[in-house]
C-alpha cells in the first residue's frame, strides 16, 4: 500500500499544516452569537382530542415552524408525564416535521414500521442504563461539515426507536441540515442551544442521557459543555485534538464528573481511537494469555493511509500554538509526556521520552519510521488509560508512534524529510506572521474534502509491544473512509451511542475511550466495520 504524502507546513502536535493525510478532524468553528429565542406558546395536539402544554428542558422547533419553537424551562408535571406517550400522541417537533412531509411516517410510537437496516452497535444503544431522560443523544454542532456526517450516520444505522436529537444554534441552519438528510430527519426533534449561553447548554444537557458535540476549536467554545454535562451526570464525548483543552476539562470538572457519575470521554475520532483502543486491545489479549503479564516498548506504526485536511484542525492547531507563544505553563504542558496523567507524581521515573523528532528504523515492520504528527496527542490519552487503570499495561509501559515510509534509501530520504519538515512547520507555527499566511492558502473551519476523496480514503495501522515475559504481541487497528472525516464521523458516532447505552466501565470523571467505555466501544466498533484485532506474534 502507498504511504499518503504529508502537507508541508504544522506545528507539532496540533496543527494541520505537515500532517499526512491519515489527519484528525476538528469540528466547524462555532459561530460568534445569535438571537435570543422567546418563549412560545406550544401547538395543540390533535391525535386525541384535547390540550396539552408542555415545557421543555431544552429549546425544541421545527425548520419551518418558528412558532413551536420554546425556551428552556423548569418542567411542569404535564411536563414529565409527557415522555410516557400512548401511539396516538406525538411531540410538536415530530407532529410539525410531518405536516411538511405528510408521506413521512412517524417515529418512536411504532418502530417496526420502519424497514430500515441497523447496526449492531445502534441496537447496543437503544437500552439506557441512566434514568429515562427526554432524549437517548442529542449531537451539537449538527450543522457544521463533520456534524453533519455524524448525523447522516445515527439516522441511517441505528433504530427509530433511539431518540435522537440535533442541535445547533440556528434554527434554519439544522433545518436545511433536515432537508438535505431527508428521510427519518424529518421526524428528530431540533434542540436550540449556543456555546455563549449557559443556561440553553444546561437545559440540552439535562435533557439527554448522552451527548456528542463537533463544536470547535474546544478550547475556545468547550468547556461550558463540559462543565454542563459534568453538572448534570450526562455522558459527553468530542473529538478534540487539543491537549491543553483536555488538561484543563480535567483539572476544571474531573472532580464534578465523578460526583455525578457523567463520563465525560475527549479524543472519540481518528485522535485517539486508534491508538487507545489498539493498546487496550493489546493488553486484553496478554490478559488472556498471561494474567500477570504486562507490556513494555509499545510502538504504534502507522502503515498507510490516505485523506484529506480539515480546516477545523488547523484552526485549533493555530489557536493552541498562539496560547502556548504567550504562556509558559502551556509550553510546559505540550512537551509534557505525561500532561494528561491524573496524578503526575505516581508516574513512573525515568517514564517515557519527549515527543520523538528523528527518523529511525523498525526492526518489526522492516521500514524507515518518521515520528507521526498526532502522536503527541494520541501518546499522552494513552499513557492517562493506563494510569486510570492502575498500571494495567505495566510500569515499565514505554509508548510511541511512528509513521511508516517504507524500506530502503528511498524510505530514509522520506523519513528524514518529513521529520525536518515537521520542525519547520513548528516553528514556523510560532510565528505569527506565518499564521497569518497559512490562513490565506489553507481551508476555513467548517469546510473538507469532498464526498468522493472522503470514500476512497483508508487507513492501516499496525501496533507491536513485547512483555516482561518476552512475548511478542501484535494488533491491527484499520478501517476504510477518509481518517479525518468519514472514519472519524463514524468512530465518534459509535462512541455517543456507546454512552447513551449499556456496557460501560463503572468509572466516571474525565476519561479516555479505553477507561470509559473498553472493550463495549471495541465490540461497538467491530460491528460498524473497523478492524481492531490483538494477538501474539
Amino acid at each position: 500500500m502507498t504511504q499518503a504524502q504529508n502537507p508541508p507546513a504544522k506545528k507539532t502536535p496540533h496543527s494541520a499544516a505537515t500532517q499526512q493525510s491519515a489527519e484528525q478532524e476538528t469540528p466547524a468553528q462555532q459561530p460568534p452569537a445569535r438571537k435570543r429565542a422567546t418563549k412560545k406558546s406550544a401547538a395543540k395536539q390533535s391525535t386525541a382530542g384535547k390540550a396539552s402544554t408542555r415545557k421543555a428542558a431544552t429549546q425544541k422547533t421545527s425548520p419551518k415552524k418558528p412558532a413551536t419553537q420554546k425556551t428552556a424551562a423548569k418542567r411542569t408535571p404535564a411536563a414529565k408525564s409527557a415522555t410516557k406517550q400512548t401511539p396516538a400522541r406525538k411531540t410538536t417537533a415530530t407532529k410539525s416535521a410531518a405536516a411538511r412531509k405528510p408521506a413521512a411516517k412517524t417515529s418512536g410510537a411504532q418502530p417496526s414500521s420502519r424497514a430500515k437496516k441497523t447496526s449492531p452497535a445502534a441496537d447496543v444503544s437503544s437500552t439506557t442504563a441512566r434514568p429515562r431522560r427526554e432524549h437517548d443523544l442529542v449531537l451539537f454542532g449538527a450543522t457544521g461539515f463533520t456534524g453533519q456526517l455524524v448525523a447522516k450516520h445515527l439516522i441511517r444505522t441505528t433504530p427509530a426507536s433511539l431518540r435522537i436529537a440535533l442541535a445547533g444554534r440556528s434554527e434554519g441552519k439544522l433545518g436545511q441540515v433536515v432537508k438535505q438528510i431527508g428521510g427519518r430527519a424529518y421526524d428528530l426533534p431540533l434542540v436550540i442551544a449556543n456555546s455563549d449561553d449557559p443556561r440553553s447548554l444546561a437545559a440540552m444537557a439535562q435533557s439527554t442521557t448522552a451527548l456528542i458535540t463537533t463544536v470547535g476549536p474546544y478550547a475556545k467554545y468547550g468547556l461550558p459543555l463540559v462543565g454542563a454535562c459534568a453538572d448534570a451526570g450526562t455522558n459527553y464525548c468530542d473529538l478534540t485534538g487539543e491537549v491543553l483543552f483536555m488538561r484543563d476539562s480535567i483539572d476544571r470538572y474531573d472532580a464534578k464528573a465523578r460526583s455525578t457519575g457523567a463520563r465525560i470521554v475527549h479524543s472519540c475520532g481518528f485522535d485517539s481511537i486508534p491508538s487507545d483502543l489498539g493498546v487496550l486491545a493489546l493488553s486484553m489479549a496478554i490478559a488472556n494469555d498471561d494474567a500477570d503479564a504486562r507490556m513494555l516498548a509499545t510502538r504504534l506504526v502507522v502503515r498507510s493511509a490516505r485523506g484529506g485536511i480539515s480546516g477545523g484542525t488547523i484552526a485549533s492547531g493555530m489557536l493552541e500554538a498562539e496560547r502556548a507563544r504567550g504562556d509558559e505553563r502551556a509550553r510546559e504542558v505540550l512537551d509534557d509526556p505525561y500532561s494528561l496523567s491524573p496524578d503526575r507524581a505516581a508516574e513512573p521515573t525515568p517514564g517515557d521520552d519527549p515527543d520523538p523528532r528523528s527518523p529511525l528504523r523498525d526492526e518489526v515492520t522492516g521500514t524507515w519510521l518518521t515520528p507521526f504528527l498526532m502522536g503527541s496527542i494520541n501518546t499522552r490519552v494513552v499513557r492517562r488509560s493506563n494510569a486510570l487503570q492502575d498500571y494495567r499495561y505495566g510500569r515499565q509501559f514505554r509508548y510511541s508512534e511512528y509513521l511508516s515510509t517504507g524500506g530502503g534509501p528511498g524510505g530514509r530520504l522520506a523519513a528524514t524529510g518529513i521529520a525536518a519538515a515537521m520542525a519547520a512547520g513548528e516553528f514556523a507555527m510560532s510565528l505569527a506572521p506565518a499564521r497569518d499566511l497559512l490562513q490565506r492558502f489553507l481551508p476555513d473551519p467548517g469546510e473538507g474534502p469532498s464526498e468522493r476523496t472522503r470514500a476512497k480514503g483508508y487507513f492501516s495501522i499496525l501496533l507491536h509491544t513485547r512483555t516482561n515475559t518476552g512475548v511478542q504481541y501484535r494488533a491491527t487497528v484499520a478501517a476504510q473512509g477518509d481518517p479525518g472525516y468519514a472514519a472519524t464521523s463514524m468512530m465518534l458516532a459509535t462512541s455517543g451511542l456507546t454512552l447513551a447505552g449499556t456496557g460501560l466501565t463503572e468509572r466516571a470523571g474525565v476519561l479516555t475511550p479505553a477507561t470509559a467505555m473498553g472493550e463495549t466501544l471495541i465490540t461497538n466498533l467491530k460491528a460498524a466495520g473497523m478492524t481492531i484485532e490483538a494477538a501474539r506474534a
